[in-house]
């Protein structure tokens, strides 16, 4: 219980500090997104419009203690503020909007790859030596080598363009609206295959090749050998001995992974102009809207601190060791 109260209370600390930190960096910079918003569309506007506007947007000539408690009351509300590129579209509708593309293109990736590449892991560290532990890491090493980008365009050349099976760009068809229909949702899945390979391509290899290290030296460890001595069924000094020990580090990885579904895969998004979270912020960059990007981001670190809460305690459930901070006897 006390392992769980300390994560908890560092969870807690942890987002009110990204809170601070996304509430003070925009006002550190020169000037105020208002007035880039202005200039960019070089509008004359009066002083009086001017402050409006800038109310409107949050900013005011409010002590700045009185701004940080306005903006987290907006945050505890869900008035996280308007977006410049979409004015008057509120951030969080345009997030809402985007989330699950990132979501289910970048999250059933990632479970697809953390699976099969820790399966395939495990079984290449039990069958060492054979023909599929000297090919399949070294295959998926190499192509985990190119980037992102470099995948993605290949795939869209060969595949979309060359051979034509599967569509260049966008989320789903012009001929189609979003909706529970099957003709969308097969649209939208055929869409996703090509980033969702993309993605697949680029950490597969990390997976696997890491859970057959882990697992090759987990096999070497003492108690290992022991069981093995004692006529342990192969199956169960696979899984429950040496996989299971493993496993650990992997669900390390798999935290930071999770984070990284709500942020996508901003490059590849790019790529084949995804419609999810990746491709809005970095439209917002170019933009220069500053709200769409100051929620984009607290979305994300609160996601990755969140992930890690919930990975800290599944790690301790599985090691005991955790818990206690010394070594199980």
């Amino acid at each position: 219980m006390k392992y769980v109260l300390n994560r908890l209370l560092f969870f807690i600390i942890s987002v009110w500090a990204a809170v601070t930190i996304n509430f003070i960096l925009p006002r550190m910079m020169p000037g105020d997104p208002a007035d880039a918003m202005f200039a960019k569309f070089q509008n004359n506007l009066t002083p009086q419009a001017m402050q409006a506007l800038k109310l409107q947007f949050g900013f005011s000539n409010q002590p700045l203690i009185e701004q940080y408690f306005t903006y987290l009351k907006g945050l505890v509300t869900g008035h996280w503020g308007l977006s410049f590129t979409y004015y008057p579209t509120p951030t969080t509708t345009v997030i809402a909007q985007s989330l699950p593309w990132t979501i289910g293109l970048v999250g059933i990736t990632t479970l697809l790859s953390v699976f099969l590449g820790t399966a395939l892991g495990i079984y290449t560290a039990w069958r060492r030596g054979g023909w599929l532990d000297n090919t399949l890491p070294i295959a998926s090493l190499f192509v985990q080598a190119a980037p992102y980008m470099w995948t993605g365009l290949l795939l869209v050349y060969f595949l979309g363009f060359k051979l034509n099976w599967f569509p260049l760009s966008h989320g789903y068809g012009d001929s189609v609206e979003p909706s529970a229909s099957a003709a969308f949702i097969l649209s939208a899945l055929r869409h996703g295959i090509l980033p969702a390979l993309t993605i697949f391509l680029g950490s597969f290899s990390g997976w696997l090749i890491g859970m057959r290290n882990n697992m090759v030296v987990t096999l070497g460890e003492d108690y290992v050998v022991f069981a093995e001595a004692k006529g342990v069924r192969p199956s169960r000094l696979m899984l429950m001995y040496a996989a299971r020990n493993a496993i650990l580090p992997q669900i390390t990885s798999f935290a930071i992974a999770i984070g990284n579904i709500v942020s996508g895969s901003i490059l590849t998004e790019v790529v084949f102009s995804y419609p999810g979270i990746g491709l809005q912020l970095q439209a917002a960059v170019l933009q220069q809207d500053y709200p769409l990007i100051q929620s984009a981001f607290l979305i994300i670190a609160v996601s990755v601190l969140l992930a890690n809460l919930i990975v800290d305690l599944l790690y301790a459930r599985l090691d005991p060791r955790v818990r206690t901070g010394g070594v199980a006897a």
